[in-house]
């Protein structure tokens, strides 16, 4: 044991960060993400770790929580700094081209194809750690977004869930007008993944790839069309511009849950709050409609992934305990501790047969998702609120759809041409 944590000390790096030693011994240590309520998903990692400390005589990890809305700043110090970096992160799926270009994350690629868990994830996810068609970490868990509704203020006014946008927009407005107290549809002009999946069900999207170059398309006659449906619902007979303009994803999913509004888009991670909140059993969940009747608008992809770091001087060991940590009977554990969504298909159906408020995330799932660019610049993009620029100015009235879609584009071509 002690030999074993003196060579992990010491261990040779190469100069571009990658360990030239593979101890089989020794101490790991893990960060991961600290959630609202933390000793659930505790208790559950605990099991993950102890299951990899019996099959591994020797080997212990040290697992330290840290705040996710500084683990850049924090996951940057420990890329420039090897010898005092982890062994293994947990990361948002969309840091995975970031940390890759940083060279940050070790390619897993051959350890993954060979891990018999693996061919059940499902293929957004496959994706959301793939990069250049390298594998680069573990899918730990996936979470969507579907449309919340108040049963009691549809049967009062004789309403049905709405089965596509144009019928979203009509029935929010309705709402609205019988009852002027509540937004319609609660939305927000900096709800970006609230907002894509009206881009996408229009057939836009946010970039397109070529050659491993990325070049923006949210400036397309497909996608002004969804951003034109989307900041349709900002005004006095939905959700006033003034009060909705600034508005993110928690301050919609609020505004819902404090009983302000007839609608709002939530993922399955939102359910927990919306059941402590004033419309506990005056609710239902149904995915959020396409452009045609019966479709599924495409979902953004959401969730975080494992990932082991180059540095790593215990690089086997590392990868077993990442497929402790996100294989299958952890995720279960997890999805019952947090409501955490599983990655694999089989562990999914089986978490919405016990828990029914998964089937419509789980359906959204099913029908098809959407990722963000694979682009080392996404995280700029998202960071500078390229997006949300462009719906405020829209719902304020400064430009029209077409001009503040132009300007997005612009600014962010420019990012993926600094980011390569």
């Amino acid at each position: 044991m002690l030999a074993g944590l003196t060579a992990t000390a010491c261990a040779p790096q190469t100069s571009d960060g990658k360990a030239t030693t593979d101890e089989k011994s020794g101490t790991l240590r893990v960060w991961l993400f600290q959630e609202v309520s933390n000793k659930p998903k505790e208790q559950a990692v605990r099991q993950a770790v102890a299951a990899f400390e019996q099959r591994n005589a020797g080997a212990k990890a040290e697992v330290e929580y840290i705040p996710v809305e500084t683990r850049a700043q924090r996951v940057k110090a420990a890329f420039n700094d090897p010898k005092s970096a982890p062994d293994l992160i947990e990361y948002g799926n969309t840091d995975t081209a970031g940390y890759v270009k940083d060279g940050g994350l070790a390619d897993i690629s051959a350890e993954f194809a060979a891990w018999d868990e693996a061919k059940d994830t499902d293929p957004t996810a496959r994706r959301s750690v793939t990069v250049g068609g390298k594998v680069y970490g573990a899918p730990f868990f996936v979470g969507v977004r579907a449309l919340y509704y108040r049963t009691d203020v549809f049967r009062d006014l004789g309403l049905t869930a709405p089965k596509t946008q144009a019928e979203l927009v009509e029935t929010a407005k309705k709402i609205r007008k019988a009852r002027p107290e509540l937004y319609g549809i609660a939305v927000g002009g900096a709800y970006t993944y609230g907002a894509m999946p009206f881009v996408w069900a229009a057939g836009g999207e946010l970039a397109t790839e070529r050659d491993g170059s990325h070049k923006a398309a949210v400036n397309s006659p497909d996608a002004l069309k969804g951003i034109a449906t989307y900041t349709s619902l900002f005004g006095d007979d939905n959700c006033p511009a003034a009060k909705c303009a600034q508005m993110g994803g928690n301050a919609t999913v609020t505004a819902f849950a404090s009983g302000k509004a007839g609608m709002a888009i939530g993922g399955d991670f939102s359910h927990a709050a919306v059941e402590a909140g004033a419309v506990k059993g005056k609710y239902a969940v149904v995915p959020l409609p396409g452009t045609t009747p019966g479709s599924i608008a495409p979902a953004f992809a959401g969730g975080n992934n494992i990932g082991v770091l180059r540095s790593t001087s215990h690089r086997t060991l590392a990868v077993d305990l990442l497929k402790s940590l996100a294989g299958k009977e952890a995720q279960g554990r997890l999805f019952d501790a947090m409501g955490f969504l599983p990655t694999y298909a089989d562990v999914r159906a089986d978490a919405a047969r016990r828990q029914p408020f998964v089937k419509p995330f789980t359906d959204t799932l099913a029908a098809g998702t959407k990722f963000v660019p694979a682009s080392p610049g996404w995280g700029e993009i998202d960071a500078s609120l390229v997006l949300p620029t462009m719906f405020q100015e829209i719902v304020s009235g400064r430009k029209d759809v077409e001009a503040a879609a132009d300007d997005a584009a612009k600014k962010m071509d420019a990012v993926f041409a600094s980011a390569g």
